[in-house]
């Protein structure tokens, strides 16, 4: 079972990766939903972090549907993060009619040349889930999609998750849940969907909250839930 946790210092990516993560998910602006985040910040993770690290390629928190622009500055931010050695990157583009945005999608995907994709969560404002899900399994860049089954908590959702968990993988991706996730209805959400990765975010934190630092016994006890699910 593989738990992918958000990080968006250093001391979280640090603490995380003593504690349980597999895969760290590194932002800025988490009351934002998370963007792109500094050089510094994730040089620094991966100088003394040795798990797999994704990293948010997310301009602004305007919308999904990026400008010309908008797509020039993700595609700079690509390239000088992987020239840093990241293990792959998290992005998403839509249209304005709520359709994968693939001649976006395409343009990053070609700066990000060989690293994996994790497109996140604009795909839960997408107009047809499943539909979204069969565009992206065009791509065999795209490892994974992080999303809530549409819903604001993946909890409201876990039939959704059930049913498309299948689907993803017919085309050769991971759906990876999360949002919502929290450790009271951790075990039965995972015993329910069969899911073989999650992704955390407050559920790991002090007091519940994104804003907050990671919380060493909450983590540590995501993780031995997890476990109780490894095959």
């Amino acid at each position: 079972m593989i738990i992918e946790v958000i990080a968006y210092t250093l001391s979280d990516a640090l603490i995380a990766a003593r504690n349980g993560a597999d895969r760290l998910e590194v932002i800025t602006a988490p009351a934002e939903g998370g963007l792109t985040p500094s050089l510094g910040l994730v040089q620094s993770i991966l100088d003394q972090v040795d798990i797999d690290i994704r990293v948010m390629i997310r301009p602004h928190s305007r919308s999904f549907v990026y400008s010309k622009e908008d797509i020039e500055v993700m595609e700079r931010d690509i390239a000088n993060l992987r020239s840093l050695g990241v293990s792959g990157l998290v992005t998403g583009a839509l249209t304005p009619q709520g359709d994968v945005d693939t001649s976006a999608l395409e343009r990053l995907l070609a700066a990000a040349n060989d690293l994996p994709i994790t497109f996140h969560r604009a795909i839960d404002e997408a107009a047809d889930l499943e539909q979204a899900i069969y565009t992206l399994g065009q791509y065999s860049q795209i490892t994974h999609i992080l999303t809530s089954g549409g819903r604001p908590s993946v909890l409201e959702a876990t039939d959704i998750i059930e049913q498309l968990t299948p689907v993803a993988k017919q085309q050769g991706i991971t759906l990876l849940p999360g949002a919502g996730l929290h450790i009271d209805a951790l075990e039965s959400f995972l015993r329910q969907t069969s899911v073989q990765e999650f992704h955390i975010g407050s559920a790991s934190r002090q007091n519940g909250s994104i804003m907050n630092p990671i919380d060493v016994d909450k983590l540590s006890a995501i993780r031995r839930i997890a476990d109780q699910f490894s095959h």
